[in-house]
């Protein structure tokens, strides 16, 4: 079976491609750079993986990338800047050619809270990715994940950065209900939508880790962990809103907007569990990375005796 995954080099996307080859899958990276991908060429056997250059705004190159595959991949996405050219119309770009190539496996990752009607650019950008994708291709599997962690993620790795360097650690929108998920766990669900796409077709699953966190909680469970027991600041919210006013502010207005609502699992969601995954605690696997930024890294604890 091959499957092309555009943004397979990507930080999501190299454990997509780990979990596809480990099912003995052949894969087709598909990217702007098929360089970023060359670290995914290691994780098969040989002639296991292919590197191709695509690009989701331009229809031309999608279209040779997908093929002859068996299966489609679209992890495409952006939090700002070229937001409807690539989370919306890159998107409706791979549905289009999945279903002129006939293919009749296609996996979308969209995010929770994608709305048409979102008042953020990117929740609504996400939510007209899912409409093109469902006017296409109607079997779609579309999955939508809460906030995404791992040992190479932006988010953890970001908070433990400004924990180890600032003495307090200001908090914004400090309320706000997350529902971090394990990056294994987004792949192996991704995986298991690809090798049974018939029996998952036309659904949409939303991902969420076993804990339902706040922001506030987030941090504080970061700044313990990687060793910096910081002082944690929480913004009132029009704090944050006039913060994300401010030009070259470290937060945009769109950004704001979407910390102001929640990113959680909805009760009714088909989710981790229908997909026979058992979702992984952050506690479980994060001091593996959040380990390097103590003072003395590996070393900051006594031996046991």
């Amino acid at each position: 079976m091959l499957v092309t995954i555009f943004g397979g080099g990507g930080f999501v996307g190299r454990y997509v491609a780990q979990e596809l080859l480990a099912r003995g899958m052949r894969v087709r990276v598909a990217g702007r750079n098929p360089g970023d991908a060359m670290r995914v060429k290691p994780l098969g056997g040989l002639g296991q993986t292919q590197l191709v250059r695509a690009d989701v705004t331009d229809a031309a190159s999608v279209a040779r990338a997908v093929a002859g595959a068996d299966a489609v991949v679209n992890l495409v996405a952006v939090l700002d800047g070229k937001l409807d050219a690539i989370n919306h119309q890159g998107a409706a770009n791979v549905a289009q050619a999945v279903a002129d190539a006939g293919i009749e496996t296609f996996v979308h990752i969209s995010a929770i809270g994608a709305d048409p009607a979102s008042d953020s650019a990117y929740g609504r950008s996400k939510g007209q990715g899912e409409q093109a994708v469902r006017a296409a291709c109607p079997n779609a599997i579309i999955i939508c994940p809460s906030i995404i962690f791992g040992r190479e993620d932006q988010f953890t790795n970001r908070f433990a950065g400004m924990a180890r360097l600032m003495p307090v650690l200001p908090v914004l929108a400090p309320e706000t209900k997350f529902q971090p998920v394990y990056v294994v766990d987004v792949a192996r669900a991704i995986a298991e939508a690809v090798a049974n796409g018939k029996v998952h077709a036309g659904r949409t699953f939303e991902l969420g880790g076993p804990q339902l966190m706040s922001m506030l909680e987030i941090n504080r469970f970061i700044a313990e962990h990687s060793g910096h027991g910081r002082a944690l600041l929480p913004m009132p919210d029009v704090a944050g809103s006039l913060l994300s006013l401010i030009p070259c502010s470290p937060i945009t207005r769109d950004q704001w907007k979407m910390l102001a609502r929640d990113t959680v699992v909805g009760p009714d969601a088909a989710g981790l569990a229908d997909l026979g995954i058992a979702p992984t605690p952050m506690g479980a696997v994060a001091d593996s990375w959040l380990v390097t930024y103590r003072k003395h890294g590996r070393f900051s604890r006594r031996a046991r005796a």
